[in-house]
């Protein structure tokens, strides 16, 4: 029997979230956002939610005090928003209803290792449904830039389903460095 962690997922699940920072083990998800492509990048469907978490720890976030617009909005956003367990099960239920639940998805964003990092300690449900590869737009970012000399610009809204679709028109840029013989696509 082929482990399924091993096949090739035919499924991305491109992902973003808000945090109160950046450590895994004390802060918190504040906002998540989710967008399921194929390999053509087509959008098979979009989830995105707030998190109600204290407030606290949003405001004791260092890096949100020096940006008050969005640390008001975060605030809001998260004043207003179901609770995590709730956030969790729509989450899933947006998973499941795009990928069966013996396949896996293969996770990407811009440095998604840090989602992945948060996804570990607090969705370990959604953990079990990820390929242990991941696509790391930021990985491609840096041998563009150092290599090529290419920048994207990006808007930087620290918006999650803004960011992802960021990330996704990024690796869209990129690849249109990469030319495969015609021969090789047979």
């Amino acid at each position: 029997m082929t482990d399924i962690k091993h096949t090739t997922p035919t499924k991305i699940l491109w992902l973003d979230l808000e945090m109160t920072g950046l450590d895994a083990t004390k802060d918190r998800i504040i906002e998540v956002g989710a967008i399921m492509t194929n390999w053509d990048f087509n959008e098979l469907g979009t989830f995105e939610s707030g998190i109600k978490q204290d407030p606290r720890l949003i405001e004791e976030f260092e890096w949100l005090k020096t940006q008050p617009a969005l640390q008001k909005q975060m605030l809001e956003l998260s004043a207003g928003s179901p609770p995590e367990a709730e956030v969790l099960a729509k989450l899933m239920e947006f998973v499941n209803s795009l990928v069966p639940p013996d396949e896996i998805m293969l996770l990407a964003g811009n440095s998604i290792h840090m989602d992945r990092g948060f996804i570990r300690q607090w969705w370990p449900e959604l953990e079990k449904r990820l390929h242990y590869r991941m696509l790391d737009v930021s990985a491609w970012k840096v041998v563009m830039q150092a290599k090529y000399g290419q920048e994207f610009a990006k808007k930087e809204s620290h918006r999650a389903l803004d960011d992802i679709r960021e990330s996704m028109a990024e690796l869209q840029d990129y690849l249109k460095w990469v030319h495969v013989p015609d021969d090789s696509l047979q």
